[in-house]
C-alpha cells in the first residue's frame, strides 16, 4: 500500500510540506503506521504542483529511487511553491514493473491524480474489463500496467461521457462500476484516490468488500493555516479526522468540505 499527501490553501513551499512534519511522507516512506500491507514504500515516489500564480497545466517531478535516496528533490522542495500539491510515496503491488510509466502522480491536460489501494489478481481480472469501458483517447493515454492508471482512464472516461455531472458524481459512479466489476470476478477492489484540477481537491476512502485504507483531513492547523491536508496518515500531532470508510471528499476554492456517502 502506498502513501498520499495532498494539500490545497494558501502557498506553501514543498520543503515545509515534505519535510517538516515530524511523520512526513518522507518519514512514512520507510516507517509507515498504518499500512495494511507491505512494511516500506521504498519503490519510487513523485510530487505534483500547479502554478501560484500562471493557469498552466500541473508540473511533476518522479522517480524510481525510495524518496529519502533523492538527492535532488531537497533543493526542488526549496524552491518550488505551491496552492496545490499532491503526493505520493510507492510500495509496489507484486509483479508490477518499477518503471516511470508506473509512478504516481498521473496527469491528464488540467488533472493530476494519486491512488492507494490495489485490485486483487489485477491482470487476470478486472485488467481486460476496465480497458473494454475505456473510451478510445483513455484507452490510448495508457502508458504504464499498474491498476492505479486503469483507474484513472476509467474515470477520465467517465467524465468524457458526463461533461455536464458534477465531478464528486462522477468519481463516485466509477467507483461503483469498478465495485460491481470487482463483485462479478469475485476479488476486492480498494481505491482511496485523490483527484485535482488546481483548484479543488476530490478525494475517496473506499473498498469494494474490505476495510478501505487510511485516509485523514485536517484544516486550518497553526502549521499550516488556510489549508486542508488529506493524507493517509497523520503527519504530526493535531486534530486530524478519519474519512469515513466509502465516502467522497471534497475541497473548494476556499476550503470547505463536503463529505457524501458512496
Amino acid at each position: 500500500m502506498c502513501r498520499l499527501l495532498a494539500y490545497l490553501g494558501s502557498p506553501v513551499s514543498l520543503e515545509h510540506l515534505l519535510y517538516k512534519p515530524e511523520h512526513s511522507l518522507i518519514v512514512q516512506s520507510y516507517q509507515p503506521r498504518e499500512m495494511t500491507s507491505g512494511v516500506v514504500n521504498a519503490d519510487g515516489f513523485g510530487v505534483g504542483w500547479y502554478h501560484s500564480q500562471k493557469d498552466t497545466e500541473p508540473f511533476t517531478y518522479k522517480n524510481t529511487l525510495p524518496i529519502w535516496n533523492d538527492i535532488n528533490l531537497p533543493s526542488l522542495s526549496r524552491y518550488v511553491e505551491s496552492r496545490c500539491v499532491l503526493a505520493y510515496v510507492r510500495s509496489a503491488t507484486p509483479g508490477q514493473a518499477l518503471d516511470f510509466a508506473n509512478c504516481q502522480p498521473f496527469h491528464y491536460q488540467k488533472f493530476l491524480f494519486i491512488h492507494n489501494g490495489r485490485i486483487e489478481n489485477f491482470r487476470q481480472s478486472l485488467h481486460r474489463k476496465i480497458r473494454s469501458a475505456l473510451t478510445p483517447d483513455f484507452y490510448e493515454h495508457i502508458n504504464g500496467s499498474t491498476d492505479s492508471e486503469h483507474i484513472l482512464a476509467l474515470l477520465l472516461s467517465q467524465i468524457e461521457n458526463n461533461q455536464h455531472r458534477p465531478l464528486e458524481l462522477v468519481l463516485r459512479n466509477t467507483l461503483l462500476m469498478l465495485a460491481e466489476m470487482a463483485k462479478r470476478h469475485q476479488v476486492d477492489a480498494s481505491a482511496n484516490v485523490i483527484f485535482s484540477d488546481g483548484q479543488r481537491l476530490i478525494a475517496s476512502r473506499f473498498a469494494s468488500s474490505s476495510k478501505p485504507p487510511s485516509l485523514y483531513w485536517l484544516k486550518d492547523d497553526l502549521m499550516f493555516p488556510n489549508s486542508v491536508i488529506i493524507a493517509s496518515e497523520p503527519l504530526f500531532a493535531a486534530n486530524w479526522t478519519a474519512c469515513p470508510e466509502n465516502s467522497i471528499i471534497s475541497v473548494g476554492e476556499d476550503c470547505d468540505i463536503k463529505i457524501e456517502s458512496i
